[in-house]
């Protein structure tokens, strides 16, 4: 990973206009994902947006040699979905949509949860309480935080839920680079690790699992699934630690309200 870097307020700036932009893509791919779609479409969809119409660059494509725009985690994949022409989305399907936008030079992360027609109470109940995890995460940043105090709100809140956490995969810094200092992991202990300072910019993005915390890699080398083939959630957002507490650069719409 990149050195840790404090954001400059110009910096600051730059990154929150490429989070409100990213929010946008969520926006337009809102009316677009229904049953009968696939992932492949919803790739292209999004990377005809962020090209054509926002003018910037879909961050993901090329980096560490991967092709796409996007990432699709369908059901029991936890995270680093591919997407295809093949995999079409049906009523009941959970899907998470992975986006990386990059403008003036930085770059904003953030996923989102879609459920596709009628969906089980079961899988409801895990998108929803994947995005309150994610939410728990984001409200113990402030300055003199520590990085373990969120991965201690997320752990806490999953368990008592009767999920589990994903370890091998975590949040990051971000800036210039997609993947910078610090690591920010999704169970840990309050008060250990990193002290948060204002400046800081990094993720935080959830992976929580239906059943056992153990995952596995596919033979594609990017799919990663549940070991159970129980379902899985992620939500995901760009965050800048602020003089007051937390701003999330890549807040939607709906979220707003």
């Amino acid at each position: 990973m990149a050195e840790l870097t404090l954001k400059t307020p110009a910096e600051l700036q730059l990154m929150r206009e490429a989070g409100r932009l990213l929010a946008s893509v969520f926006d337009h791919l809102d009316k677009l994902i229904a049953p009968g779609i696939s992932t492949m479409e919803i790739n292209d969809l999004a990377e005809r947006y962020i090209v054509e119409q926002l003018q910037a660059r879909p961050a993901s494509k090329g980096q560490y040699g991967y092709p796409y725009t996007l990432n699709t985690s369908v059901n029991h994949v936890v995270c680093h979905g591919v997407p295809t022409t093949q995999q079409t989305l049906k009523a009941g399907d959970i899907v998470n949509v992975d986006i990386t936008l990059e403008k003036g030079g930085f770059i904003a992360d953030s996923s989102k949860m879609y459920m596709i027609g009628d969906v089980s109470p079961l899988a409801r109940r895990l998108v929803d309480k994947t995005y309150e995890a994610m939410w728990e995460g984001i409200r113990a940043v402030r300055p003199g935080a520590t990085l373990g105090d969120i991965g201690s709100a997320i752990q806490r809140y999953a368990e008592r839920n009767g999920y589990s956490v994903v370890r091998e995969y975590c949040g990051h810094g971000i800036g210039r680079e997609m993947h910078e200092d610090p690591q920010v992991l999704h169970f840990g202990q309050p008060g250990k690790g990193l002290a948060l300072q204002e400046g800081m910019t990094f993720t935080i993005e959830p992976m929580i699992n239906q059943g056992r915390a153990k995952v596995k890699t596919k033979k594609d080398g990017w799919t990663v699934v549940t070991a159970d083939k129980k379902l899985s959630a992620q939500w995901e957002h760009t965050v800048a630690v602020t003089a007051e507490g937390f701003e999330v650069l890549t807040l939607r719409k709906e979220e707003c309200t």
